[in-house]
């Protein structure tokens, strides 16, 4: 399998920045994320003090970096990553449907914004799953279920829905899914996750709905769901100056690693960070 010296998750300010100290070090880089890159940063009106861009708009910024890593020939994977696992001297990487293997992760996903369902983490790995693509197998022939936190969930449900007899579909958000007839649309608002006799429970407001499973599908985890061990402060990541966290190879920058929320310090941290897992990996390979 291949192996790629540093595995980057994030397309914002602190993942960009990792990706272009790790790329001048002559790494082999993986930046896992979104081509549109952030979201927060392209419908930010106007940043004041973000140094050399004085009072740019969040498009025209997000623009800049866009073509910064286009020629320095960085390319974006578009995978949704549902788990890091420390394997000792590597990382094992679940994105989409394959393992993908890296000698250090740099964790730059921002800050996850609201909290587990009831009962979510309770299920998680025993009918609660974050990645359809990898667990449909499954649930082949039966009754999955699918939170979907934004219409990028939807492509996920459509393809469960070839798998599964039948697949109901909890949007959380008010646009109008576009969705094969096969799958069932139900707007209730879902309260939580339990289990009966068997079978898995989406609980809404108005009624339980038993499932063989469910799929809980946000644009990203938080940080101790995706790695397990990992040292975390509230909904952020510990991490030192350095932003190492509590696993050795593993660093985060960026939101994740906590307050303030601004570009110019995720840029900071995510070079930082970059140049912590370069150290790393130079004294991996002097052992």
């Amino acid at each position: 399998m291949e192996r790629y010296d540093i595995a980057i998750i994030g397309t914002g300010p602190a993942g960009l920045s990792a990706a272009i100290t790790a790329t001048i070090r002559n790494k082999k880089v993986l930046l896992l994320g979104s081509k549109q890159l952030s979201a927060k940063l392209s419908k930010a009106h106007e940043i004041q003090n973000y140094l050399g861009f004085p009072a740019v708009k969040g498009g025209d910024l997000a623009a800049a970096f866009r073509k910064h890593i286009e020629q320095m020939g960085i390319e974006i994977t578009e995978k949704r990553v549902s788990a890091v696992y420390a394997m000792g001297d590597f990382f094992s990487i679940q994105a989409g449907e394959d393992m993908i293997e890296a000698t250090a992760v740099i964790l730059a996903t921002g800050v996850v914004q609201g909290k587990p369902l009831p009962g979510e983490e309770d299920l998680l790995g025993r009918g609660v799953s974050y990645c359809a693509t990898c667990d449909a197998p499954l649930y082949r022939g039966k009754t999955a279920a699918v939170v979907g936190y934004s219409p990028r969930e939807e492509a996920e449900a459509a393809f469960l829905s070839e798998v599964c007899s039948k697949v109901l579909y909890f949007p959380t958000y008010k646009d109008e899914p576009t969705l094969p007839v096969s799958v069932q649309v139900i707007r209730d608002k879902v309260t939580g996750i339990g289990q009966e006799n068997g079978k898995r429970l989406v609980k809404t407001e108005k009624q339980d709905y038993a499932v063989d499973g469910v799929f809980v599908l946000r644009d990203a985890v938080s940080p101790g769901q995706l790695v397990p061990g990992l040292g975390v402060d509230g909904s952020h990541v510990a991490v030192n100056r350095k932003m190492e966290t509590s696993i050795p190879g593993c660093f985060a920058c960026g939101d994740i690693a906590g307050a303030p929320y601004q570009y110019i310090k995720a840029a900071g941290e995510g070079n930082v960070a970059a140049l912590s897992a370069v150290s790393y990996i130079d004294q991996l390979k002097r052992r």
